[in-house]
Order: structure tokens, then C-alpha cells, then sequence
């Protein structure tokens, strides 16, 4: 399948939010598409959590979102670089498995590689699974790293 992708330009999305599983998926997405056009997306969630009495504090939620984006983004520049790939880097604000999957969709990506939350059990139920959700939702395949 790699091959077909390969005479056209493949375009792998790799969806990250922590740094230990951004390395996993970024690491994967370049040993196994190393021609590829690998972009990692970042989605932050402002949500009515944030809200105190009807106000909603967004700079220093924002700020805060931002710098974690930024470690995230520092940490698969760095895994890129250490594996001989290179990677595009960008953000979204919503829903995760909403934005990861309207982005495959709209920026014609052939491939989503994303990691595995680990949850199991009554976890898994209570909150929500954003790779269960890419999953089922995907307009094109999906890689699942654990």
C-alpha cells in the first residue's frame, strides 16, 4: 500500500497530545512513511470547565494550552530530526476526534498514525477515547500505536 502512496506524495497525520505517546507516533509515522509529508496536529479543548461565574478566563487557559502545544511540538521536531524525518506542526481548538477527522478529510491525508490512551476498563467508559473515536470515524486508515 506504502508504494502507491509513494508515487503520489503521501500525507500522514499524526494527532498528539502527550509527550511520551508523541514520540511513539511521530517515531512510526517516520520509519514507516519516510517519504511522507507528516504533520502533527494538536487540538486544545476550551470548554465550559474553564468558566468561573459566567466569565470565562481565556488568557491564562490559552497561555497555558499554548505552552503545552509547544513542548509537544519541541518534543516531535526533536523525534523527527533524531530519526532523519522532518514534520509539520499545527493547532486546532475543539472537539479532538471532530477536528482530527474534519483536517484528514479537508486536507486530503491518506493516513492518521496516533497513539493508544491505555485506558481500560470502567476508565475507558467514564472518559472519553479520542483514538476510539478517530477510529471509528476516519475517513482513511488508521494506525494505532501503543
Amino acid at each position: 500500500m506504502y508504494e502507491q502512496f509513494q508515487r503520489r506524495g503521501v500525507k500522514v497525520l499524526v494527532p498528539i497530545n502527550s509527550p511520551s505517546s508523541a514520540r511513539k507516533t511521530v517515531e512510526h509515522a517516520v520509519r514507516e512513511y519516510p517519504d511522507a509529508s507528516i504533520t502533527a496536529l494538536h487540538v486544545s479543548r476550551l470548554n465550559a470547565a474553564y468558566g468561573i461565574g459566567g466569565m470565562y478566563v481565556h488568557d491564562p487557559v490559552t497561555v497555558s494550552q499554548r505552552t503545552h502545544a509547544d513542548e509537544l511540538f519541541e518534543t516531535v521536531s526533536e523525534t523527527a530530526d533524531a530519526h532523519g524525518g522532518s514534520i509539520t506542526t499545527m493547532t486546532a481548538v475543539g472537539c479532538p476526534v471532530r477536528e482530527i477527522v474534519e483536517h484528514a478529510d479537508s486536507s486530503d491525508t491518506d493516513h492518521i498514525v496516533i497513539g493508544s490512551c491505555g485506558r481500560t476498563g470502567l476508565r475507558r467508559l467514564l472518559y472519553q477515547n479520542v483514538t476510539h473515536g478517530v477510529v471509528y470515524r476516519s475517513p482513511v486508515p488508521v494506525t494505532v500505536v501503543k
